[in-house]
Parts: structure tokens; sequence; C-alpha cells
């Protein structure tokens, strides 16, 4: 009785039928200027959103009711940079490279642990779409498993859309029919907000599989590094020429990826000298080789970039979007105006391994000051690059230390309080402004009818305080509604950031130097 009962309520909360109305909320439409809009109706049928209705229009009879009982609707967060394969839990000591490359060996070795490592991502995925992130575009990963876990996403929405259609034809809502939709794509299949949060992601994952909505994933797959390189042998493999360049390319794209990841310089805790993180590793050959080879596919670059040098090289070589970003110049200015090349910034990963004593990350102190030069470069980078009316969109590095799939929110509020932008500005950046860089605006990243029905739902206002996403109401992703989504945060890393999120953008140099 227990399970019917679960089934039932899974499939009205969730799997909702083929026209909803959400009524009494307040609209953040994801533009530019948005603003509080009251009185509107947004109807959403087969996944899609049909309809916006102003105040004095009637609902359309057939549709089920969801009031919003005024909390504020908008667009699913976009997160434009993901590593599913982590979840953030900071181990306390630094990992050698070779000791990733000797886990992801590991995990590919066999079908067991290669199922047990999906089944932790499709978890994490589970955490992001929970936390409002309806969009996530991954930028380095194992093998093609970021695809596969793509694929299986898109497998269950399109199985949903059927059921949704039939259930119209068919009016049959028979408990077999409940017990079919819940294992045809119809319907998540929690895990208690008990369970530790890795050990959370795996199960949920495992009990899920290609039944569980899940966030629209775009993704690289495995990088392109070189030997030596940022993740080279573990999420990136390692080229040493520009034809082994594009045959990588080449044997990427037989994943059908949505992008190209190039690794081009190295990261911070690559570093081997203090005073130069992000040392430039890959030529200007391999660089336009591979993005020639990218191109030529219709497909565009994502570049891992630290410094100044290396940022000016992936542009050079006809990269698309410059992740992380450095300390800027005019030459690197024009030349992303030249390319029609965008930023996607990075502070998340940055501030604790910045800001927090080395006795708490455990990494060396010489990281420590790399990634203060780091951290200014990618603030600093932003805030050029948005006076000069390049895009800027946002990404959290989800998987680095401290870096959870259920705190996008807080690179808004980075985003906010060091680059000086508004509230408002800082949402629009990660929804339309995201799809923009994206490519996916056509899709999704605003509330306009025809789009995909991806909202996150609010109780409080995050045009007045940033904070109000931390703790969604409800989350819709193409149409299947999640309420009351609950998800088991690490508490310790929790109140770790919020002690960070007092500081300013004046006191970054004083605390750069001194941890808090």
């Amino acid at each position: 009785m227990v399970l019917y009962s679960y089934l039932f309520r899974t499939f009205f909360q969730e799997g909702k039928p083929m026209k909803t109305a959400y009524i009494g909320g307040i609209l953040l439409d994801g533009t530019k200027d948005m603003v509080p809009q009251k009185g509107k109706t947004v109807i959403v049928e087969n996944g899609r959103i049909s309809a916006i209705l102003s105040a004095d229009e009637l609902v359309p009879s057939g549709c089920e009711i969801v009031n919003l009982k005024g909390c504020y609707l908008m667009p699913g967060l976009i997160n434009l940079h993901v590593h599913l394969n982590s979840g953030g839990k900071p181990s306390g000591k630094k990992k050698e490279p070779e000791d990733y490359v000797r886990l992801v060996n590991l995990a590919t070795s066999n079908p067991v642990t290669g199922e047990a490592v999906r089944a932790l991502m499709r978890g994490y995925a589970n955490t992001a779409l929970h936390s409002g992130v309806t969009t996530i575009r991954t930028v380095g990963g194992i093998s093609d498993y970021d695809g596969k876990l793509r694929n299986e996403i898109e497998e269950g929405y399109r199985k949903r859309v059927k059921a949704w259609k039939s259930d119209v034809t068919s009016g049959s809502n028979s408990l077999a029919d409940m017990i079919r939709k819940a294992r045809t794509g119809m319907s998540r299949i929690p895990m208690g907000a008990a369970a530790p949060e890795g050990l959370g992601a795996l199960v949920r994952g495992s009990a899920a599989g290609a039944a569980m909505p899940g966030p629209r994933i775009l993704t690289s797959n495995t990088g392109i590094s070189v030997p030596g390189g940022h993740v080279a042998g573990s999420l990136a493999y390692p080229v040493t020429s520009p034809e082994e360049a594009v045959e990588y390319v080449h044997k990427i794209a037989e994943g059908r990826p949505d992008l190209i990841k190039l690794m081009i310089t190295g990261g911070i805790m690559d570093a081997v000298k203090e005073g130069e993180p992000g040392v430039l590793k890959m030529s200007p050959e391999i660089i336009e080789a591979a993005c020639k080879a990218a191109h030529d596919l219709k497909l565009p670059v994502a570049a891992h970039t630290e410094s100044t040098e290396g940022v000016i090289a992936g542009l050079r070589g006809g990269v698309d979007t410059i992740e992380h970003g450095a300390m800027p110049t005019d030459e690197m200015m024009e030349l992303f105006k030249e390319r029609g090349a965008s930023l996607v910034t990075t502070i998340s990963p940055v501030i604790p391994l910045a800001l927090l004593k080395t006795s708490k990350t455990g990494v060396r102190p010489m990281d420590r000051y790399n990634a203060g030069i780091v951290l200014r470069g990618i603030i600093e980078c932003a805030r050029r690059a948005l006076k000069e009316g390049i895009p800027v969109g946002l990404g959290t590095d989800t998987g680095c230390p401290y870096v959870t799939h259920y705190d996008m929110w807080r690179e808004l509020q980075y985003f906010s309080t060091f680059c000086g932008v508004s509230e408002t500005f800082a949402l629009y950046s990660a929804t339309l402004g995201n799809a923009k860089i994206a490519g996916i605006d056509a899709e999704t990243g605003s509330i306009e009818v025809g789009k995909a029905a991806d909202f996150l739902i609010t109780a409080g206002n995050p045009l007045e305080s940033l904070r109000a996403l931390r703790k969604p109401k409800m989350v819709v992703a193409r149409g299947a509604l999640i309420s009351d989504p609950v998800i088991k945060k690490n508490v310790a890393i929790e109140q770790t950031l919020d002690s960070l999120l007092k500081v300013s953008y004046d006191d970054l140099d004083r605390l750069i130097r001194k941890a808090i």
C-alpha cells in the first residue's frame, strides 16, 4: 500500500498531465531589465510554455492548477561550468595528478565500477536539478559518461511527453498506468534526506536510472590537454601535436558532444612555482588546429585559461569561450571583440582556496598564494569585460573542493559582490545571459511562449536578495514539477562558505594577504 501511495503521489506532483496552469505567482521573466510581474498565469503544455495570461484572461479548461501563493517564478538557473565526476567535498589534503589518473582508470576498468560512477553522476545531476539548476554545461569528464547521462535524460523527457499526450487521448489513470509511468521516465525515485551526500547521490542515481528527470546537459565529454597539462590523462586526453589534436577532436565527436574543451594552461594546483599559476601549456599550433577541427564539425570550443598569456593564446587560436579568465589587457579585450568570444566567470572554486587558512583547505602555502592571483585575475577580467560589453556568463566549476552541486546561487552572489552588478543582472546572467552564451536561448533561459518550461520558484524575491535562491519551493524541468525539493547539504561546507559571504570587493587584497 505504501508503494501504491508513493506512485500516486509522485505522478501527480512530478509527472504532470498534459496541461498545467501556474497561478498566483510573481513572474520574473529572465530578461536583462526584468521586474516583478503580478497577476500572470503561465500555462505549460507538453513540457513547454504555451501561454502567459494576464489577470483578466481565463485559465483554459482541463488544466491542473498549481497555486504559487505569492511565490516568485523565474527561469531555471543555467550553470556553464560543471564537472559531474565529483561532489565538491574537500579531502583535506592535496592530490597529485597521478592520483586522479588512477581513479579514472579504476572507474573505466570494468562495467561494475563504470556503472557505480555513472550512478554517482546521476545523483549529482539530480542534486543540481533540485537546487534549481535546470541546465548544466559539463566541461571535462570521464570518457563519454556525461554524454550518456545526457542521452538518458533526453530519452526520459521524450517518454514523458509521449505519456502526457497518450493520457489525453486515452484518459487512463489506472494503477497499472501509474506504475508504468514511474518506470518509463515520468518520475524520480528520491533518496532519503538523511543519507550522506556522496552515498545519497550514488543510491539516488542507481535507483532512478533513466527514469529520473534531470537537468538539460550540454557536454564536452573528455577534454584535450597536453602531457603534464591540466587534468591530462584523467579528464582530458594528452596530445603532442596539431595532428593528434585533430584526431582527438574527431574521436570525441563520435560521442556527439555539444562542445570541445581545451586545457590551455595549468591550474592553481598544477603550479610548481609561487607567482606562476596558469602557466601556458598548449602550443598555439595545437590550439588553432583543435579549434579549426571543432569548428569544421560545428562544435564550439571552451578553453581552461588561468593566465593572461593563456587567455590571449586561446583567443588568437579561435576559442569561443574563455573559462575562468585572468588579469585583463587591452589586447585581450580587443581579441574578445574580434572573435565574438565570451567569458565564463568562475569565482566559486577560488574563493575558499585564496581566503581560507591552509590548515583548513589542506593546500600548500604556494597554492594559496597562487589562488589569490587567480581570484583577482578572474574578478578583474569579468569587471573589465562587462565594462567593454563582452558577454560574461557564470559557472561554478562544480566538483572542485568546497563547490557542491547545489550552490549555484553562491556564484550569483559572488558575481554581484565582487563584480559590482545588481541582483537583477546577476539573475539575468545565470538565466538568459548564460543561455545566449551556450547557444540555447531559443530553447530556455527566459519565461516566453514556446520555450521549455524550466522554472525555479522561490518564496522570496531574488531581485532584492539573491539568498532567496538558496531554498527553492518548486523546480520545473521541461514540465516535470518537483515540489518542496529536499537536498542533503554538507553542513561543514555550508558553514565555511557562509563565513565568506561578508567579504567585500574592497576586502580582497587584505584578505588574500592574510587568511581569514
